[in-house]
């Protein structure tokens, strides 16, 4: 009989249960011809005694490897490994020799106007990562939030719950945050206001297809310098981007009035609390311009939430979307920005006729998003779970923001011109011209530490503070101060 003991290995400690352990064992011996189609298999009892486990064990084991067809049992006679096993072996369906048919080029209208995906270097053992700006996930409630999630997997109702046709997301999530955008942003609305989504980014790309629809005149307006994921989405569609400039105070909306003045715009896009990529805050004056200069010329305004629940030094202004602007702003938001990056939840706030038409749309990208997981974060929200970790994780990203203006000052000083962001989680930071920001990329590199180079006329990056401890901040700038040295030297 064939020594099944030798490749039985079982693991009293492993993850996985004793009977898929010696499932698994069998299959591979089956797949790798060790074990041929129509050998025998012992009977379970004399298995047991083999490896020293209970009976009911190895008839959980046989039962596995029967379902999925590599052994089968026959009555009075005995378990045998499966003459059809469960192993796909194509056919050929053409003589010609295998060649890699993907070797070729496929054309692409546009394709030189098409900006290739940054590559990721594999070469370089990294350090720190310096981020655009993302959450501390150390800090971040993501185990009581996987606790909700299990429970909730649990219960038949929610089962049959999430076989639901629901593209807006789900109604319990959007109930409660309903209530706390009401709370923390003024914003009074209900859940037909309300689309969950995968994210900003497909919030942007649904609001932006609704709005353009195939409509190669389309006019948006957008800071410069700004958030070009978004911009990018708006130029793909085939609408022309007009550019303003952005200064401390934010957008320059007498440079957008001039626009409006001569030209059809259709909509705009800010980010009024933490502009990207410079962090400054749209001023209270301009932000009653923008809403008057949108009731006039009859354009909507796409507002990203970016950054909203993170302020430091006093309290935030409420968003446009709180102000009385007629169905003209569609504000956005991600729960991305709050928790994790991973958290690929997002949502879209507009008048219900829009939103009717953005779930229909989103189905034809995305039929729906993990209710489960939208549920948790309900039940996150209602807990009352979500505000304790928020008022946590302010206090750590006010102190570690300190930290790095601190040091940048002390150590960076002459080559550098920084302002203190009054909130969000990331530092602009404005080079000197005798500090090229593509060279300190590249010596930063080396040294194990990444910063994302947005744009090198800029000669500028963001500094993501929040993602990293008191420690490593001061890890990287003792790096970039060493770095900046090399390069003046």
């Amino acid at each position: 009989m064939f020594p099944f003991e030798s490749i039985i290995t079982i693991e009293r400690t492993h993850k996985n249960p004793v009977y898929l352990q010696i499932a698994f064992a069998i299959s591979n011996a089956i797949r790798n011809g060790i074990l041929k189609p129509g050998a025998a298999l012992p009977g379970s009892r004399e298995m047991a005694q083999k490896l020293v486990v209970h009976r009911k064990t190895v008839l959980a084991a046989y039962e596995e490897l029967i379902a999925q067809d590599y052994i089968k049992a026959i009555p009075r006679k005995g378990i045998y490994v499966s003459e059809q096993l469960p192993l796909l072996k194509p056919k050929k369906w053409n003589s010609e020799r295998m060649l890699n048919a993907y070797g070729y080029r496929l054309e692409i209208p546009g394709e030189h106007m098409i900006q290739p995906a940054e590559q990721e270097d594999h070469t370089t053992i990294l350090k720190l990562i310096i981020d655009d700006g993302y959450p501390d996930v150390r800090l971040s409630p993501i185990d009581t939030l996987l606790k909700s999630y299990r429970f909730i997997l649990t219960k038949k109702n929610n089962i049959e719950q999430s076989k639901e046709d629901n593209a807006r997301g789900s109604t319990r999530l959007r109930e409660q945050l309903a209530l706390l955008l009401s709370e923390t942003r003024g914003i009074n609305i209900g859940k037909e206001n309300i689309l969950i989504t995968h994210g900003a980014q497909m919030s942007i790309y649904i609001a932006a297809h609704l709005l353009i629809n195939n409509n190669n005149n389309t006019q948006v307006i957008a800071g410069d310098p700004g958030y070009t994921t978004a911009t990018k989405v708006f130029t793909d569609m085939g609408a022309t981007v007009i550019r303003v400039p952005v200064d401390k105070y934010g957008l320059d909306v007498d440079a957008i009035a001039q626009i409006c003045a001569h030209q059809t715009i259709h909509f705009l896009y800010v980010i009024p609390h933490h502009h990207y990529p410079t962090t400054v805050t749209l001023s209270t004056e301009r932000r009653m311009r923008l809403l008057e200069l949108a009731k006039q010329y009859d354009f909507v305004i796409i507002e990203d939430d970016y950054d909203y629940d993170y302020h430091y030094d006093s309290a935030p202004y409420l968003p446009l979307a709180s102000a009385n602007h007629e169905g003209r702003v569609i504000y956005i938001g991600s729960f991305s920005k709050i928790l994790a990056p991973s958290i690929r939840i997002g949502f879209m706030i507009a008048p219900g006729n829009f939103i009717d038409h953005a779930a229909d749309f989103r189905k034809s990208i995305d039929v729906g998003g993990d209710m489960f997981m939208q549920d948790a974060l309900a039940s996150l929200i209602q807990e009352g779970e979500l505000k304790r970790y928020l008022t946590k994780a302010k206090k750590a990203y006010h102190r570690r923001r300190d930290r790095l203006y601190d040091l940048l000052t002390k150590k960076a000083g002459p080559y550098v011109s920084l302002s203190l962001p009054g909130g969000g989680m990331a530092m602009w930071i404005q080079l000197d011209k005798k500090i090229p920001v593509r060279q300190l990329h590249e010596i930063l590199l080396r040294n194990g530490i990444k910063i994302k180079v947005l744009n090198e006329e800029l000669n500028a990056f963001r500094f993501g503070f929040a993602s990293l401890n008191r420690s490593e901040i001061e890890e990287a700038i003792d790096i970039i101060e060493m770095a900046i040295h090399k390069i003046i030297s």
